[in-house]
């Protein structure tokens, strides 16, 4: 005989299965049917971290299998060697994508980084000089991980498939694509091969995220630009024996034997830890031979002048070892087993960009996009390659989603979308950044410490330390700064700007700069949070709402202003636009009604005190006395920035960007 009786609702299943990331709403028609010729409104080509990335987004914001399709040549994820390093900002995203936990858990830490240099003592040759840390910026993870390019991947693919049934369709290569305008509403046109069989598939945007051998870019007839400068490096992955004292961090050694950069990488079936040995090469090398390679005519280690794409070819697995061995001394280093090395290759440092990002039809409507290598190429030394290129697509993904699903101006009026033109306004810039400081990063650190690099000077510790720590804001992707465009606003004076002062990458908040995580203290549960953790990559703007310490006051500024954004966001689609509400010190405690509805009505959840843990208004260089609303954009960078009761500032920027129901 039952004792209770039990009542449950239709939807009690959706309860217990894995949650979803919520699609944004869609306000144009799906792909329409044409049983001739198949179509999706986006195909990327790639499915590596960048193309993953993309498809993956673009997934969760909405696009299903019947729009979106993703093609690789590749039979699996990638098996060995290539990329390894998170940066900072990087962590940041995969973590407002619920994806970051395996990696932080089973990934290698870098902390610090030592810096070995020569020694007076002729005994020692090299000896340790610094020991600074690894990241010094502020980021909610101070510190990269290294972990197996591939394993990234399959920890994209596998979320990607909780989105989609087919997933990536691999075996599948792009033999040709052109924009062929006789469909004018799918006029991009490409002819791709699956296990011998040629298909033609049409769509609306493509995207190459092909490689530095891009298809997509030479079929564009997008050209890189830049130069390979005369250094030839080997890299290994391996299992190492060595009593070398900092194996484990990362380290940049200068020895009189040449350059190496140690990477520590994670731990692996059998237990043992994978070290990565980038080995300069200083001359040419005949893999026939048990030499040295050969020395200068002036008796040094300088590389003759040559072809450096012979000297590349000649480069071995051996002659990797004899120069990682020579610059380690007096430290022994070897192969653990014979069996220790996982991958090597050699490669020739070399820079390059494209001089477009994308391509436009006869309408001006980009129509194809490159991103990932297929549009930058450089050295592997800073840690830059895979995530700049996830960054790109990150980039890219709300801005395509956006145009597709109607919800910009442009795309309801059916014209072309000035938003797609942010993407190559932006992460060109980033790039070309990047190919600068790469350039004088590889430069120096294929010089020697105390040695004339041209005749000009010398090369010292103190000078390397310094573009290293110079480039730290940028490497780490904490101090990425897009500039002004339509979805980056700074056109406030001094005296209408509420924001004090100018260290951006401590937090100051700046148009085009990333939001920086804070610790906070919910009000409705006390719930200690991550403030990124309330800007997860659903593809929304979110509205950022520093109060004043008057609050309290229903006639005070604060309040005027939370009535105010909270009769502007009903005017968007549904869920597009959501609110953070932030305050400070107040004089007394109070309860939800002593403060204007609209805070409990959009923000119950997200709206917390900001002096509890850590002090955000100083943080984000906003006076508590003044207050201040940020609108972040839906890759976590803030769009524009407004007094708090300039509210009309807020409206009319997200107005322009996103369409009003």
């Amino acid at each position: 005989m039952p004792v209770f009786t039990e009542y449950a609702s239709a939807s009690r299943e959706l309860r217990v299965l894995p949650s979803f990331a919520p699609p944004l709403p869609r306000l144009t028609p799906t792909v329409s049917e044409d049983t001739k010729t198949e179509r999706y409104e986006v195909v990327v080509v790639g499915a590596g971290p960048a193309g993953l990335m993309l498809d993956l987004l673009l997934a969760r914001y909405g696009l299903s299998d019947e729009s979106l399709l993703c093609i690789d040549s590749k039979p699996t994820t990638l098996k060995s060697g290539q990329a390894d390093g998170l940066q900072p900002r990087t962590l940041e995203t995969l973590k407002s994508l619920g994806l970051a936990d395996e990696i932080l858990t089973e990934g290698c830490q870098m902390w610090q980084v030592a810096f070995w240099n020569p020694s007076d003592d002729k005994d020692k040759i090299i000896e340790r000089t610094s020991l600074i840390p690894d990241v010094a910026v502020p980021a909610r993870y101070p510190h990269e991980v290294t972990i197996h390019q591939g394993r990234i991947e399959r920890i994209l693919e596998t979320d990607l498939l909780r989105y989609s049934k087919r997933g990536v369709q691999r075996d599948t290569q792009l033999i040709d694509v052109k924009i062929d305008e006789s469909d004018a509403e799918y006029p991009v046109l490409a002819e791709i091969e699956t296990d011998g069989h040629r298909r033609s598939v049409r769509s609306k945007y493509l995207v190459g995220a092909d490689g530095a051998h891009s298809m997509v870019r030479r079929c564009m007839g997008l050209k890189l630009e830049g130069e390979s400068l005369d250094h030839i490096w080997g890299v290994v992955d391996l299992i190492v024996d060595t009593d070398f004292p900092d194996i484990r961090k990362r380290c940049a050694i200068h020895s009189p034997a040449g350059s190496v950069m140690v990477i520590p990488r994670e731990r692996i079936a059998t237990g043992d830890y994978l070290t990565r040995l980038y080995v300069q090469v200083p001359g040419d090398v005949d893999p026939d031979s048990d030499q040295q390679p050969e020395n200068g005519t002036n008796g040094t280690n300088t590389p003759p002048v040559g072809d450096a794409r012979t000297r590349r070819s000649k480069v071995t697995e051996k002659t990797i070892f004899e120069n990682a061995a020579a610059a380690f001394k007096p430290y022994y280093i070897r192969p653990k087993t014979d069996d220790a090395v996982d991958w090597w290759a050699a490669y020739q440092i070399g820079q390059r960009v494209a001089d477009d990002f994308s391509v436009k039809d006869s309408k001006g409507v980009n129509r194809v996009f490159i991103a990932g290598d297929a549009c930058h190429t450089h050295s592997p030394k800073a840690g830059q390659g895979m995530n700049v290129s996830m960054m790109d697509s990150y980039n890219l993904a709300w801005k395509l989603a956006y145009s597709i699903h109607g919800l910009t101006p442009a795309s309801a009026a059916e014209k072309a979308d000035p938003i797609l033109e942010t993407y190559n306004t932006e992460r060109h810039t980033i790039a070309q950044q990047l190919i600068d400081f790469d350039r004088a990063f590889s430069s120096m650190f294929s010089g020697k410490i105390g040695a004339s690099q041209d005749g000009s000077g010398e090369l010292t510790h103190d000078e390397f330390l310094q573009v290293f720590s110079r480039g730290n804001g940028f490497t780490s992707g904490c101090g990425i700064e897009y500039t002004e465009n339509m979805t980056v606003v700074r056109d406030l004076d001094n005296g209408s700007n509420p924001i004090n002062g100018t260290d951006y990458l401590s937090g100051i908040l700046r148009p085009g700069r990333r939001l920086l995580n804070v610790r906070l203290v919910r009000h409705a549960d006390g719930y200690r949070r991550d403030l990124q953790d309330d800007f997860s990559s659903t593809g929304r703007f979110r509205i950022l709402c520093l109060t004043s310490s008057d609050l309290l006051d229903h006639n005070g500024t604060s309040a005027q202003a939370l009535v105010a954004l909270g009769a502007i966001i009903p005017q968007f689609p549904l869920s597009v636009v959501e609110q953070v509400v932030i305050h400070p010190r107040l004089p007394r405690e109070f309860m939800w009604n002593d403060i204007p509805g609209e805070v409990k009505e959009h923000s119950e959840m997200s709206f917390y005190s900001g002096y509890e843990l850590d002090d955000v208004y100083d943080i984000y260089g906003v006076n508590p006395d003044r207050g201040a609303v940020a609108i972040v954009r839906p890759d976590g960078y803030i769009g524009i920035i407004s007094e708090l009761g300039d509210v009309s500032r807020v409206e009319q920027y997200l107005k322009s960007i996103i369409r009003t129901v």
